[in-house]
């Protein structure tokens, strides 16, 4: 339940003994004044992030459940269970929590895996200590999921985006309702809960997305451009399991445990859930969607419009106009959706919260950097001081804290900041010869080095990509880095002679010509230790078919070089000329130890995870190291 303190900086200067009696006093009067329970209800409060104990305790004893059907407008049906506390008086109103998913609402556990297993595989457990404590809480399958009705033409349909505010329209109608509703998620979720503002339902006073995507096209389906084709398929392959209704195909363990969707409580002979899956065979494959787009703006084969029908970004007004608190929270290697929450929250002019931590997408992550350790986060007892804050009135002050929240690996530190990114100063490190790193800028007129296109790398499938769809439950680690590297262009720095922190978003700018007229460029950040192993550290990517920095003005404000990913953007290599190709890395927040060294490691395919632009033979790049053309990545180095 806590985490590790963040570094005190506050000195006292001058009569530290006075300061020291005067605090001592002020204690001693105070426990004079205060009765015995008084006294223990303020040395038991505790609120401070992943951890919250003393400012409510749990009222109910056991939760009652029911599950049914409501209709929306346009007479699809959408499945729905209520969670209540158990002993609820007539006349008490409560606050609602509202979970809307496409991965199932709640499974039909065969025993003995229902004695011990929750069937409401997302939310099991925060429902366990969100109804005790006094919310009720609806979990509901999105339409054409689950056991609803309907068809998904695409994620987060308009439809589905409209059945959120019908919801919220039946939740406080019911009796037991106080009128406040909040929402939250993880991943699909997490956007969900982030579309429900959309409707600017005045009810919906706090959501938290987390772990969840603020641009469709740069946070997940195009990162850089570049397809994540191992990811649209997976995902892909995996909602047609759920949509079918096929748990066998998920694997022994599912088919041993689950029979499948649970029905609603009505549906006693399940044909209402064989009719809902029925009509899931009309929904639309995302993988096979994203095969047909290379811009931003291009339309979709099915004729349902760009990308940016179903990406937060492009509902901003909305969100801002709904007026309710937003806590966003995240992972350093969390796919590239740090990037999203970070968007999201230099955007958002609502009362927000920003959280970045050492997670990946599942929070489960096998820690390979220096120093690393495990860091105990309680995510549910800080979603529950989120909402009892806005939810409930409870001034447990975790809106009075700065605003963002982050954790600077190998440091091993929480910290603190009041915008991102937090201040820092430029450091460049040029190409220079024999693959080093230099701080000194080319002298020379000469100076380039070049690489042939290697198809066999990639970052393996532990990686922070595989996280946002770990079906298989891989630990996430980066390792093999140092054998990885000999297949790649690598510009290694000499030994710090200091401790150096980034913390913020690397630039890279590249000068470089190709055999080709397009490619993709990955840049890898790694740190090498004094025995030459390699620890990653982050990586970017940009399709250089896309490398023109736009003159448009952005749709969102961000904090790197704007690149528009439109068609009439797009500018294909001229072989053998020099081009530019400049783009951000994922942010980090990260300690390079003294005696380490700083490596950029450069390659032109990620086989695990990046559709392959292939073609024979492979291209020869060539990446300029001059006076004129002087490849470098600039690093946010923190002061210290």
């Amino acid at each position: 339940m806590s985490v590790p303190p963040r570094k005190q900086t506050t000195k006292f200067k001058t009569f530290p003994f006075l300061v020291l009696f005067v605090v001592a006093t002020a204690f001693a009067m105070r426990a004079v004044a205060d009765t015995p329970d008084e006294q223990q209800d303020r040395l038991t409060k505790v609120s401070k992030p992943g951890e919250y104990s003393g400012y409510t305790t749990p009222k109910y004893d056991g939760i009652e459940s029911s599950s049914f059907y409501l209709t929306m407008r346009d007479g699809v049906r959408i499945a729905v269970d209520l969670h209540l506390p158990k002993g609820l008086k007539e006349g008490e109103k409560l606050p609602t929590i509202l979970f809307q998913t496409r991965y199932v609402r709640s499974l039909d556990l065969r025993w003995p895996f229902s004695l011990f297993q929750e069937s409401s595989p997302e939310t099991g457990k925060t429902i366990k200590l969100f109804v005790p404590h006094g919310y009720a809480w609806v979990d509901v399958d999105a339409r054409g999921s689950g056991a609803s009705f309907g068809t998904r033409p695409y994620p987060w349909s308009m439809d589905e985006v409209k059945d959120g505010a019908e919801i919220v329209d039946w939740i406080i109608e019911q009796s037991w309702s106080d009128g406040k509703v909040g929402s939250l998620g993880w991943s699909y979720t997490g956007s969900t809960s982030e579309f429900l503002l959309v409707n600017n339902h005045p009810a919906v006073k706090a959501v938290a997305p987390r772990f969840s995507l603020f641009d469709t096209y740069t946070d997940i389906a195009f990162p850089g451009g570049i397809h994540i084709a191992w990811f649209t398929e997976t995902w892909a392959r995996f909602n047609s399991i759920l949509d079918r209704n096929a748990m066998r195909e998920i694997g022994l363990m599912a088919a041993l445990s689950a029979k499948g969707i649970k029905p609603v409580d009505a549906d006693t002979d399940g044909s209402l859930l064989a009719a809902a899956v029925k009509e899931h065979e009309q929904n639309e494959s995302v993988h096979k969607q994203a095969l047909g787009i290379t811009f931003r703006d291009d339309v979709a084969p099915s004729g349902l419009g760009t990308v940016d029908t179903f990406s937060p970004h492009a509902y901003l007004d909305k969100l801002n106009s709904s007026g309710a608190a937003v806590y966003s929270f995240t992972g350093w290697f969390d796919g590239a959706y740090q990037h999203a929450a970070i968007k999201r929250f230099l955007n958002l002019t609502n009362a927000q919260k920003l959280t970045i931590g050492p997670w990946d997408h599942s929070i489960e992550i096998k820690r390979w950097w220096p120093n690393a350790q495990k860091v105990e986060f309680d995510f549910d007892g800080e979603m529950l001081r989120f909402f009892d804050y806005h939810l409930k009135g409870i001034d447990n002050e975790i809106m009075q804290e700065k605003p963002v929240y982050y954790y600077t690996m190998v440091e091993e530190t929480w910290k603190w900041a009041d915008n991102w990114p937090p201040a820092s100063e430029p450091r460049t490190y040029y190409f220079s010869s024999d693959n080093r790193l230099s701080s000194d800028k080319p002298a020379s007129a000469e100076g380039a080095d070049t690489y042939r296109v290697d198809y066999t790398t990639g970052t393996r499938l532990h990686s922070r990509w595989v996280s946002l769809v770990n079906v298989e439950m891989v630990p996430i680690e980066y390792t093999g880095r140092t054998e990885e590297d000999k297949k790649l262009l690598c510009y290694t720095s000499p030994p710090l002679t200091g401790d150096m922190e980034v913390t913020g978003h690397p630039i890279v700018r590249l000068f470089v010509s190709s055999t080709a007229d397009d490619g993709n460029f990955f840049v890898y950040l790694e740190d090498v230790d004094l025995k030459g192993n390699v620890t990653y550290v982050t990586e970017g990517q940009l399709r250089a078919l896309h490398r023109k920095l736009s003159d448009e003005q952005p749709p969102y404000k961000d904090v790197v070089p704007y690149h528009s990913f439109k068609r009439n953007d797009g500018q294909p290599l001229a072989p053998g000329e020099v081009a530019e190709i400049v783009f951000d890395l994922l942010p980090t927040s990260y300690l390079f130890l003294k005696g380490h060294s700083v490596r950029v490691a450069i390659a032109g395919a990620d086989k695990d995870h990046f559709a392959l632009m292939k073609v024979e033979p492979p291209p020869t790049l060539t990446f300029y190291r001059n006076n004129i053309h002087a490849s470098a990545i600039e690093l946010p180095v923190v002061p210290r």
